[in-house]
């Protein structure tokens, strides 16, 4: 179970990798929805409540329910590593995009400006 308002961030990747699913509920402000996030990210957005109510009802479906605890734990075992969560690959790869780009721009002379790094699959 997540805290609130402030989730956690380390600690929820921390027990993802880990594979233990972890229950939020998404707070005002980006230090309360970063574990939301996270879970997003792994495919698991249906650990992340929208009310406290919503949290506290699917805290104890999920206290009650050992089969869909067991599959949210498989859930999260298969998406580990298939997700862009724990891709590490992936993100250096992209990284490696956007400085290549970065340089260019600043090689021919143009002045920094946005752009966007075309996704790169592993």
């Amino acid at each position: 179970l997540d805290t609130l308002p402030v989730n956690a961030h380390t600690t929820t990747s921390d027990a993802l990798w880990a594979g233990l699913p972890v229950l939020t509920c998404a707070g005002e402000t980006f230090a309360g929805r970063v574990a939301g996030s996270l879970l997003t990210a792994i495919g698991l957005p249906e650990l992340v409540a929208h009310s406290l109510e919503e949290y506290e009802a699917l805290a104890l479906q999920l206290a009650q329910n050992p089969e869909q605890l067991k599959a949210l734990r498989e859930k999260l075992a298969k998406n580990r590593l298939t997700t862009p969560l724990f891709d590490i690959k992936r993100y250096v790869e992209n990284l490696e995009s956007a400085y290549e780009t970065m340089w260019g721009i600043w090689q021919a002379g143009e002045p920094p400006r946005a752009f966007r790094v075309e996704k790169k699959k592993s």
